[in-house]
């Protein structure tokens, strides 16, 4: 994987974490000592990446009508950095996608976001015009930061919308089209991808099903930096 494919996430303050609470928010301590509420840009439970006193980047906002101009980027976590902020992954992943970097994604002609798949229904990607396959290709993205030893674990929440997707894509793929789920691990120390099935059987579940109805299991792994989110190679997704 070209290891130019990356984004600049401008987690330019660094603080420590106070508290993160009300799903959204976040209590921040930066030098000098002022604690300042920031927008958490994460819904799940951030099992293992919410640990007061820890590390943590954010980044600034130039909008001068937003409630609250910082957003929590990125907390450390041992010896790396983790990404919690979820549409970082989706613009990572758009960033490969265009560059033909990710595996089994690649040679694609046209590449459209936020598609609508049916009433009600939307998927992260669409990829279409691939000279030896006629197929389009549907992509939904799920952002993995929790982790247990080397394997990343999704989801960290219970998820019915995540279930949700694996329907569609399961639908898609009986359709005809090809359908895949890309998980973006956005940490270094992951070998390997799993459902957590501790925190949501039932996802594990549908994951396992809609894998024997043709919908596509792929991962990838983010190295996580203070200036730099980088995609670094694809991971298998292990049931």
């Amino acid at each position: 994987m070209p290891p130019h494919v990356q984004i600049d996430p401008r987690a330019h303050l660094e603080g420590r974490l106070v508290r993160r609470y009300k799903r959204f928010l976040a209590d921040v301590e930066f030098p000098g000592g002022e604690i300042v509420t920031v927008h958490c840009p994460n819904p799940g439970r951030m099992l293992g990446t919410d640990t007061p006193g820890a590390r943590v980047r954010c980044s600034t906002s130039d909008n001068p009508k937003r409630k609250l101009a910082h957003t929590l980027e990125m907390i450390r976590v041992g010896r790396i950095w983790v990404g919690l902020h979820t549409l970082r992954a989706n613009q990572l992943v758009a960033s490969g996608l265009a560059a033909g970097a990710i595996g089994g994604l690649d040679g694609y002609t046209g590449l459209r976001n936020e598609v609508r798949v049916g009433e009600g229904s939307r998927l992260d990607f669409k990829l279409e015009g691939h000279p030896r396959d006629s197929r389009d290709a549907c992509v939904e993205v799920k952002s993995v930061t929790m982790a247990e030893g080397r394997r990343g674990l999704f989801p960290d929440a219970v998820t019915e919308r995540g279930r949700k997707h694996l329907e569609v894509l399961s639908r898609l793929a009986g359709e005809g089209n090809r359908a895949a789920l890309l998980f973006v691990v956005q940490r270094g120390d992951c070998e390997s991808v799993s459902p957590a099935d501790a925190i949501d059987p039932a996802y594990g579940e549908v994951l396992r099903r809609v894998a024997t109805e043709g919908v596509e299991l792929l991962a990838v792994r983010a190295r996580v930096t203070a200036s730099r989110i980088r995609l670094e190679g694809m991971l298998p997704v292990l049931l």
